[in-house]
């Protein structure tokens, strides 16, 4: 019954895919060759291609060249796309492991602590709704590197749902667990390795996925501010060259690392989950 209803949505999926490209390459209207112009049309620069969006046809030609070739390096402002998606993944990752180290082991206090956890919620409410981005010139006056201070970005935005998601599931873990290992005269690491962490570990995890989204749509933003190599530097690369096509084949791109991110930590997600 499952795999059908997968199979049906996966079919509905392509459809929609299809008809949707289908209308947009439908509406993009056709460029007049020169040969089809008078000879005053062509005086008034009518035979220069006019800017608007690319057709889907156009897109895939682009997807295909950058494909074909993605970790050429020809110069700094000329770089395949794959090195530039892994200059982001490696500012990314950084940052967010960082960022892991922190939040899940002062999660775990939190959670096992109300005390500490009054005394660091306060922190926490300040600090948590502060746009990433906000912290990009601060960051940029004290480390004075763009490099250090985009991964710095991307700590700063990773840090809470983790620690927040980890406090939570710490919390919420049964007491009747915990006091059987106390019966059974486990001290406070193994309690805590043993008993809570894996039964906490389906919302700490759900912190780590929602993390990486976020930390993912960061970077892009972060990049287009810095310059010089990564996945949002290219998008703003060629916005100012004014090549709509590389703009859109650069976004898709966005999307698909993203979507390949998301499901690697759902699987992680299923992994952990246990059935009480």
């Amino acid at each position: 019954m499952i795999a059908s209803l997968n199979l049906r949505a996966a079919i509905l999926s392509v459809a929609l895919l299809a008809a949707g490209l289908l209308v947009w390459e439908l509406s993009i209207p056709p460029q007049k060759a020169a040969g089809e112009l008078t000879e005053y049309e062509i005086l008034m620069g009518m035979a220069a291609p006019k800017a608007g969006l690319p057709a889907p046809s156009a897109i895939f030609e682009k997807a295909w060249a950058e494909l074909s070739n993605p970790f050429y390096d020809a110069g700094p402002n000329d770089k395949g796309i794959g090195i530039q998606i892994a200059y982001s993944l490696q500012r990314v990752l950084t940052g967010y492991f960082m960022a892991a180290a922190i939040a899940i082991p002062l999660g775990f206090l939190i959670g096992m602590s109300p005390l500490m956890y009054r005394a660091l919620d306060p922190f926490i409410q300040v600090l948590r709704p502060i746009s990433p981005l906000a912290w990009m010139p601060l960051a940029l006056f004290v480390i004075r590197d763009s490099q250090a201070s985009a991964i710095f970005v991307i700590f700063i935005c990773s840090i809470w749902p983790m620690l927040i998601n980890t406090a939570f599931g710490v919390a919420g873990v049964r007491k009747d667990w915990i006091n059987v290992a106390r019966t059974h005269e486990l001290g406070p690491l193994r309690t805590a390795f043993m008993v809570i962490l894996p039964a906490a570990a389906p919302t700490i995890v759900t912190g780590m996925r929602i993390s990486i989204g976020i930390a993912w749509l960061v970077i892009v933003a972060a990049e287009m501010l810095v310059g010089g190599t990564g996945i949002g530097y290219y998008v703003w690369n060629e916005w100012n060259n004014l090549d709509l096509t590389s703009v859109i084949f650069s976004i898709l791109m966005i999307g698909v690392v993203g979507m390949i991110l998301d499901a690697a930590f759902g699987r992680l997600q299923r992994a952990v989950a246990f059935a009480e």
